[in-house]
């Protein structure tokens, strides 16, 4: 069974196919040769057989032929040749007593030698015919000589041709297998070498390989090292991140370990439940903290067709708005939506986009300040895009500090907030080819999120 996963073999195959299928159609091409070229040559044996046995009888009067002739029809490369001669009148002079006779009346000069094929002694035989002007003794008139040889003879010969040649052709194809074998492994070389170099690198080792390669073989060299790079640059940004992570959640656990010790050393009912609420804010915080985390986590990885559906935005926009309307309204803000009355069809992950809306709301509840009295969401569709807007009356947000609004882990001024909101915010509008943005406003702050609508 042949291995296709060796290259080597492959090249040898695609290499030797041709070769060996152009090899048969030469092979089959000189085998024609050689029987074409064995038919003339025999032929013109014959026809100088004919000439020579027409010329002794002549010249004897039809007595003999002269040992010249003799040898001529002996060491004919054909094989044997026989011969019947026919005087003035039809009268038999030498030679063979039975010719063999042609099946189809002649159509051409009865002084033309003609060539046919026929049977003697049930064996096919090819056989010349020709007509001339003689004078024997007395008499003055047409003899005719018929000589022919065995086709077996004349087949054989031309077999034995085409053998040689087979076996010529054999014996080149063979030695160029062997070339090719051999050339292919060394021009493979590279490759090994190539491979060799890879194998030896440590597992912490991605910079560029830098090997002369041939020409062949640098779009593969040039895809390696992009590979390399991308996969350098994500395990820099994975560790960022979690060196990042490490940091943020210590805070929070720290928190919640003090709180736990706090209650603890609880002296009254009071003091105690007072350290139970703040623990629980503490639990909270961390448990928001790490929850975003993995949702930036998540955000990162590569984004799969089967993730995304065409789902209405309005219904995103309603259970992210009811989940966040009770928080925001229990601290006594006013909350406002407004949805317009027809479907509004986007390509999208449902869970990413209502965190989204969720973290831009969470944002303005813990950013807003002491001065927040309201939170309005507007949705609307404008030339094909969804627009998706959150204001606020609070502390304000301008459109030069979105650097640092979107970082990770960023934050303008000290809040309960973890710095992931928004940078959550802009990781989902990437993820499905949209953008956010901080509008230019008077007072408060204004976020829009935008995502192509779904064709």
């Amino acid at each position: 069974m042949i291995n296709h996963g060796s290259l080597r073999l492959r090249l040898f195959i695609l290499i030797l196919t041709p070769l060996v299928l152009l090899a048969v159609l030469l092979g089959l091409w000189r085998f024609m040769i050689a029987q074409k070229t064995a038919q003339e040559l025999f032929d013109d044996s014959l026809l100088s057989a004919g000439l020579a046995i027409s010329r002794d009888v002549a010249i004897s009067g039809g007595d003999a032929l002269s040992p010249t002739t003799r040898s001529l029809i002996r060491d004919a490369s054909g094989g044997e040749i026989f011969y019947h001669v026919t005087g003035p009148g039809g009268i038999y002079v030498t030679g063979y007593a039975y010719p063999p006779a042609s099946s189809t009346p002649f159509v051409q000069d009865a002084y033309e030698p003609f060539f046919f094929e026929a049977l003697y002694r049930e064996e096919p035989v090819r056989v010349l015919k020709m007509t001339e002007r003689v004078t024997l003794e007395n008499l003055i008139g047409d003899a005719t000589v018929t000589v022919w040889q065995r086709m077996a003879d004349r087949n054989a010969f031309a077999n034995e041709l085409s053998l040689r040649a087979g076996i010529l052709m054999g014996i080149l194809l063979a030695t160029l297998a062997i070339v090719v074998w051999f050339g292919v492994a060394r021009g493979l070389r590279p490759l090994l070498d190539l491979q060799d170099a890879i194998d030896l690198r440590s597992p912490d080792d991605l910079s560029e390989i830098k090997r002369p390669v041939p020409v062949e073989v640098q779009g593969v060299v040039r895809t390696l090292n992009r590979l390399f790079g991308q996969v350098e640059k994500s395990i820099n940004a994975h560790q960022v991140f979690i060196s990042e992570a490490a940091h943020q959640l210590r805070n929070p656990a720290a928190a919640v370990q003090s709180m736990a010790e706090a209650l603890q050393n609880a002296k009254t009912d009071d003091d105690r439940e007072k350290r139970i609420s703040e623990l629980v804010v503490a639990a909270k915080n961390s448990a928001t903290v790490a929850e975003q985390l993995l949702s930036l986590e998540r955000l990162r990885q590569p984004t799969h067709q089967d993730q995304m559906a065409d789902i209405d935005f309005r219904s995103v926009v309603e259970e992210a708005c009811m989940d966040m309307g009770v928080q925001i309204l229990a601290k006594g803000i006013e909350f406002d939506v407004t949805i317009p009355e027809t479907a509004v069809t986007v390509s999208g992950d449902r869970v990413f986009l209502i965190e989204a809306i969720k973290n831009l709301l969470d944002n303005a509840v813990k950013h807003g300040g002491p001065k927040l009295s309201r939170i309005s969401v507007v949705l609307r569709c404008v030339d094909e895009h969804v627009s998706l807007t959150v204001a606020d009356d609070g502390a304000g947000l301008s459109p030069d500090q979105s650097e640092a609004a979107f970082s990770r882990f960023s934050q303008l001024e000290y809040s309960e907030g973890s710095g992931l909101g928004l940078s959550i915010v802009s990781a989902v509008a990437q993820r499905h080819g949209g953008t956010v943005l901080i509008n230019r406003v008077e007072k408060g702050a204004s976020i829009t999120l935008k995502f192509p609508v779904a064709l």
